[in-house]
């Protein structure tokens, strides 16, 4: 297969922290491409609890297992990292319905910026359609480990209890 015969498709996202859910649609994803690239995205306006580096890390950590993901960080608009990784298709992740508003917002907004890259919408499966990155934060000081489990990937929560520890 030449390389422009391959089917490449990004992901992006903050990932801060990677949580059950994206590692869903992660999974799922890759099961759809040839490559799948998970781009976290770097914003400076906003304030992370990991940073770039270490989200990295986290996500490479949490998709070892799935041969065909490659985990990037990128601070221009997620377009243009998709164009520049050599892929045509962004996916992204939907949790509860709410969650459409914006992501269709963005969506055609990005069409705009450019008409050749096509968005496709992976709904996180029901279990997880609850979890989001927000209620990880706030369950992490008060949960056992076999709590945050269900939430997380395993291999994270080290650095999530000593992270959140750092910021109280």
């Amino acid at each position: 297969m030449t390389r422009s015969d391959s089917r490449v498709a990004v992901y992006t996202g903050s990932f801060d922290p990677i949580t059950l859910g994206h590692l869903n649609v992660i999974e799922r994803s890759s099961k759809l491409v040839d490559k799948l690239i998970v781009g976290i995205g770097i914003n400076s306006e906003k304030s992370h609890l990991f940073p770039p580096e270490e989200r990295v890390e986290l996500v490479t950590q949490a998709t070892s297992q799935i041969g065909n993901v490659e985990v990037r960080a990128f601070s221009n608009l997620a377009v243009e990292f998709v164009r520049h990784c050599g892929a045509r298709v962004m996916i992204r992740g939907v949790r509860p319905l709410t969650d459409l508003a914006g992501e269709f917002t963005m969506m055609m907004a990005n069409r705009h910026l450019d008409p050749g890259i096509e968005t496709v919408f992976l709904m996180a499966d029901e279990e997880f359609a609850h979890v989001s990155s927000s209620l990880i934060k706030q369950i992490t000081p008060l949960a056992s480990d076999e709590m945050l489990a269900r939430f997380v990937p395993r291999s994270i929560i080290p650095a999530l209890r000593q992270r959140i520890r750092g910021k109280s």
